[in-house]
């Protein structure tokens, strides 16, 4: 069986959830929903359908994840439709752009890579 999305689900720590989830939401243009358990809490990214497409949220699990701008795996965001527009967001944001926007190939589209408020390296990627 073939999968239709290879990432089915993402986390991004934070070590201020309120701050990061503003800055998100900033640059996206987005609302992220709340999903609060005993242990752990969360800000979903919108998705239209958690069992065909890729969710992910923002997480503060008291020292689990580790926000790092150097170590780890480097997720890409969906910055669709135009990267440039979500890029020029980040500085206001509080972020930093770490890889300026750049072709990756006319099949591909392009990409980014930027340092959110919490630290984190974040790739972005869009078809224009």
């Amino acid at each position: 069986m073939v999968q239709k999305n290879v990432i089915s689900w993402f986390e991004i720590g934070t070590t201020d959830l309120d701050r990061a989830t503003k800055f998100y939401e900033t640059i996206f243009d987005v609302t992220l929903t709340p999903m609060d358990m005993d242990n752990i809490k969360m800000r979903m990214f919108p998705v239209t359908d958690m069992m065909e497409g890729v969710g992910g949220a923002l997480v503060d699990s008291g020292g689990f994840h580790k926000p790092s701008a150097t170590d780890g795996p480097l997720i890409y965001l969906n910055g669709n439709p135009n990267l440039q527009a979500v890029l020029d967001r980040v500085l206001n944001a509080g972020g930093t752009i770490m890889v300026a926007k750049m072709e990756i190939g006319p099949e591909y589209g392009y990409m980014a890579v930027i340092l959110d408020t919490e630290g984190n390296r974040i790739g972005l990627h869009s078809n224009q």
